[in-house]
Parts: structure tokens; C-alpha cells; sequence
């Protein structure tokens, strides 16, 4: 069952653009303002940005598969968003 993360920040936008650039380094990515995927390995992960919040999609058949998912993306944001003491998103299944 796939999961989405929310993460409230008036820099939503930013995060998203951020995360979209730096892994497109490595695996394919697409993005503008608001909205963007990551073609990981594992699977696409899709995400979009309003004014108030980030939230991503990270897809997975297996908990092995969500879990490398979201800790990818909570150790980047970690980096990120340092001065909004982020943490972790907030996890919820579909």
C-alpha cells in the first residue's frame, strides 16, 4: 500500500525543487513549481507543493520497499529544511 508524507512549510515549493534536482543527478526526475516525480528503483515517487504544504507519494508493494522510501526523503529533507528543525515527514498509508 503506497504512502504519503506531509510536511507543513510556506517552502514547499522550494523542498520540492530541490529534492527533484538533486536526484536528477542520478535517476530520471521532473518537476516544476508545483508538482514532480523521481524515478527511483524502487518505484516513481510523486510529489507537490502548495503554499502551505509538501506532500510526496512513495509507492511499494512491500513495508522493506515504503520504509527505504521515506527514510531517502526524510534524510534529504533532514539536510534541506535544517533551519525549520525538520525531522520526518508525516507518514500515512493511502
Amino acid at each position: 500500500m503506497p504512502q504519503t508524507g506531509t510536511f507543513e512549510t510556506p517552502n514547499a515549493s522550494k523542498y520540492l525543487q530541490q529534492l527533484c534536482k538533486h536526484f536528477a543527478h542520478k535517476v530520471p526526475a521532473s518537476f516544476d513549481t508545483t508538482r514532480g516525480a523521481i524515478e527511483f528503483p524502487f518505484g516513481e515517487v510523486r510529489l507537490s507543493a502548495d503554499d502551505a504544504e509538501l506532500r510526496i507519494e512513495i509507492p511499494g508493494s512491500d513495508e522493506d520497499t515504503r520504509e527505504r522510501g521515506r527514510n531517502v526523503i526524510d534524510r534529504h529533507l533532514e539536510r534541506f529544511a535544517f533551519r525549520e528543525a525538520f525531522t520526518h515527514m508525516n507518514w500515512q498509508p493511502v
